[in-house]
């Protein structure tokens, strides 16, 4: 936060909102966490690749959890309060009242989520036009981008949604909204998800050039044209209103917003590192890299200059750092992936009876699993004939390719819960993979990241094993294209 004094005694309040829950958080000044609280939040799914949620829904999930974590102290040594949030797209009419994104009319659920699909045919039209706007994107504009699913609503949605519409926002736009009552935007939001330019600003040809050119009326007064840095202190803070909602005093300074795996990766490549160590200390931040994982997967690094690089999202100006390009690798679900493996699989319920029995994780049960049949060999060789492709949900870089699917090969009749420990060995090992190929794409050290997530030191054998592995990895998704063209061949 900008100003204020450091005294003793000072605390704040961050508000993460992930994509199945509010986490709140109160830390002091030397961001020691002093208390931590957490709610689930709705998500409804009406039909396959529409993910739909409520903003009241996720603003009292806001509310409980920030009671919980400012209980029992002084709310007067509270400074400042900071939201992040998934970049779902959260729609409001002229009054800020809640509009429906559904066929259903259903006003509660004015949320389209950062994982909803339903735009694909907006964004292979966007993609199609080839504009400037697109090579800060990779070249290739995402799904889970805002102006497809802008136009999705404008193009389904006329009547009960567009033509009503008074207000677009990024959720963590939404949330400073909600708490400050300003309507300004933060460059993270815009610039990573909306294609504002922190230099230039709105684009109107590109609006224009994919049929949402009344966006631009009153000069972009629907989709922001107050746009602050994240971290600026917005309005006169927290309105009395969001002040008794959430259980604090009102006038505490709010700042503009960031997206939750910003958050991440501004708290990890600008971590304090001295005393550790690590081979980054005493070296520029531009020379880390963040990953930070969750439902999905996102791999960042900043740089002086702007770097373009196919498939990679950005480069970002000042959207993250200010002052410094952002680029964004990574790939949508893979958190979720690993759960879909393995709570699909026969052995699911055993797994869950074991794992409670000795008041464990189901993941750390199977880690332990994999260490005892894992016999003379190192843990990774137990997929030699098991390898999967985790592009489940299509693939967000270093592809850029939506209509990918996942694969899994080696598959035999077994149900046990080997079976299922190697599945979720198998799924991890194509996560990381998925990983090196954003890399090596991003002319980082391929072989450096693949000794950090899978190879400890002075194991040349694994190194080799796992070149094949990747080798395989790279084949089937080759195979995968080719099948796509004999079946859509004449």
């Amino acid at each position: 936060m900008p100003g204020g004094d450091q005294e003793p005694g000072h605390c704040y309040v961050g508000i993460d909102v992930g994509t199945g829950s509010v986490r709140a958080a109160l830390v002091d000044q030397r961001g020691i966490l002093l208390a931590f609280a957490e709610q689930p939040i709705k998500k409804w799914e009406p039909q396959f690749n529409h993910h739909e949620q409520s903003s009241e829904d996720i603003w009292a999930a806001c509310c409980l959890v920030t009671k919980k974590v400012v209980q029992g102290i002084d709310v007067h040594r509270i400074r400042g309060l900071g939201f992040d949030a998934t970049c779902s797209l959260v729609v409001l009419d002229k009054q800020f009242h809640p509009l429906p994104v559904n066929h259903e009319g259903d006003s509660y659920r004015n949320v389209i989520m950062w994982l909803d699909h339903r735009a694909v045919s907006q964004v292979q039209r966007i993609n199609k036009t080839k504009h400037g706007v697109l090579q800060y994107v990779g070249g290739v504009m995402s799904v889970e981008m805002q102006a497809p699913k802008l136009l999705w609503l404008k193009e389904n949605l006329r009547e009960t949604c567009w033509d009503k519409a008074g207000h677009f926002f990024d959720l963590p736009d939404f949330l400073s909204w909600k708490a400050t009552g300003v309507t300004a935007r933060s460059l993270c939001s815009l610039v990573c998800k909306w294609t504002y330019s922190a230099e230039k600003g709105w684009d109107d040809s590109f609006w224009k050039m994919i049929g949402l050119e009344d966006l631009i009326d009153d000069n972009y007064s629907k989709i922001g044209n107050l746009v602050l840095p994240p971290g600026t202190s917005l309005g006169s803070g927290l309105t009395p209103e969001a002040a008794k909602e959430l259980g604090l005093p009102s006038g505490i300074a709010v700042a503009a917003s960031l997206i939750d795996a910003h958050a991440g990766g501004l708290g990890v490549i600008g971590a304090d590192v001295r005393g550790h160590g690590l081979i980054c200390e005493g070296q520029p931040v531009t020379s880390r890299l963040a990953v930070i994982c969750g439902t999905s997967s996102c791999h960042m690094g900043i740089s002086k200059d702007p770097i373009f690089v196919p498939g990679v999202w950005g480069p970002y100006f000042s959207a993250m750092v200010p002052g410094l390009w952002l680029n964004e690798g990574g790939q949508s679900v893979t958190g979720k992936l690993i759960d879909h493996m393995v709570q699909g699989h026969a052995a699911f319920p055993e797994l869950q009876a074991k794992a409670t029995a000795r008041c464990q994780s189901i993941y750390a049960y199977l880690n332990s699993h994999l260490d005892l049949i894992k016999k003379a060999q190192p843990v990774g060789f137990l997929t030699v004939d098991l390898h999967v492709w985790p592009d489940f949900h299509g693939n967000r870089s270093p592809l850029a390719d939506l209509t990918l699917k996942g694969m899994v090969t080696g598959l035999t009749l077994s149900q046990d819960l080997d079976d299922l420990a190697i599945l979720y060995l198998a799924t991890v090992q194509a996560i990381a993979a998925c990983l090196w190929s954003c890399h090596k794409r991003w002319s980082l050290s391929s072989w450096v990241l693949l000794f950090w997530v899978l190879v400890p030191p002075g194991t040349s054998h694994l190194c080799r094993y796992y070149d094949k592995k990747y080798q395989v990895f790279l084949k089937m998704v080759e195979h995968q294209r080719e099948y796509s063209a004999i079946m859509n061949g004449n």
